[in-house]
């Protein structure tokens, strides 16, 4: 589908950039009604409603949220841990709130991380991440393998003194693919993933098995290939001690010989966008 798209403003790419606003629309949302002594639980809750409000039925994942010390995925060891707990939000408090809504059969998934309160060392984690935008986007443009990538987003994390939280989700990934779902007034999910969109990750690792590429971007030798056209949910996650930072958005990648075509973030006019461009003008 999108291995076609040149252009940023093509009809398909507009349905994923606006269920992408709608998820960071709720991302602040929730973010601005979060009070100390909310859980993580009802923080998930509370992005669960805003959406279904406008309209949401289906999901990749139902919403997370982590609070504290679980920003970091402080003694994460199994998939479980993943799923909001009755950790309750205090002063000075990081957070992430992390969503993956299907919107009239387009997917987003996207991760706000913000912070209840003051807090340095958090605004630190987050003006940090800039860099690794940048870096994403350069050398996914130089065609380098995922697996490199994910290799030098590592380096420069371990530069700035970080650890590489995503390390601790599943196969390590920093990325994943998304499409488009046959919409559904209702859909199931297991384990907090909806069928649909599971069906469609699967059926893109079959067929990436078979063509030598896979849709997941991990630090492993199945990702050791170039970027695959299509739409890609990246996040690179930053961990200090306890605490922790990320972002994530789509990264559309083409089969344009044009570099600037050849892949580009599908939204500017995001959050964490807009905070660097704020901190540009301040200083």
């Amino acid at each position: 589908m999108v291995s076609a798209v040149q252009d940023e403003n093509a009809p398909e790419l507009r349905g994923f950039r606006e269920v992408q606003r709608l998820a960071y629309a709720c991302a602040e949302a929730v973010a601005g009604q979060l009070r100390s002594g909310v859980t993580e639980r009802e923080a998930a809750r509370m992005q669960r409603v805003w959406l279904r409000e406008r309209g949401v039925r289906d999901w990749f994942h139902l919403p997370f949220a982590w609070f504290g010390d679980r920003t970091a995925f402080a003694g994460f060891k199994v998939p479980l841990q993943f799923f909001p707990t009755d950790r309750k939000l205090e002063p000075g408090m990081p957070f992430i709130l992390d969503m993956a809504p299907v919107y009239k059969g387009y997917t987003a998934d996207i991760g706000y991380a913000g912070c209840l309160g003051l807090n340095p060392l958090h605004d630190r984690l987050l003006a940090d991440l800039e860099a690794h935008r940048e870096l994403i986007l350069r050398q996914v443009r130089e065609r380098r393998s995922l697996r490199e990538i994910y290799e030098d987003v590592e380096r420069l994390m371990t530069a700035q003194g970080y650890a590489n939280r995503h390390r601790a989700y599943p196969f390590g990934v920093i990325a994943h693919k998304v499409d488009r779902v046959a919409e559904r007034r209702w859909s199931p999910h297991v384990f907090g993933f909806g069928t649909q969109s599971l069906k469609g990750l699967l059926s893109d690792a079959v067929h990436g098995h078979r063509d030598g590429w896979s849709p997941l971007w991990s630090p492993y030798r199945f990702s050791d290939h170039p970027p695959q056209p299509g739409l890609w949910a990246v996040e690179p996650h930053l961990g200090f001690r306890g605490t922790g930072a990320k972002f994530e958005e789509i990264l559309v990648v083409t089969d344009s010989k044009d570099p600037e075509q050849s892949a580009f973030w599908l939204d500017d006019d995001l959050p964490h966008v807009r905070r660097w461009a704020e901190e540009k003008v301040a200083a």
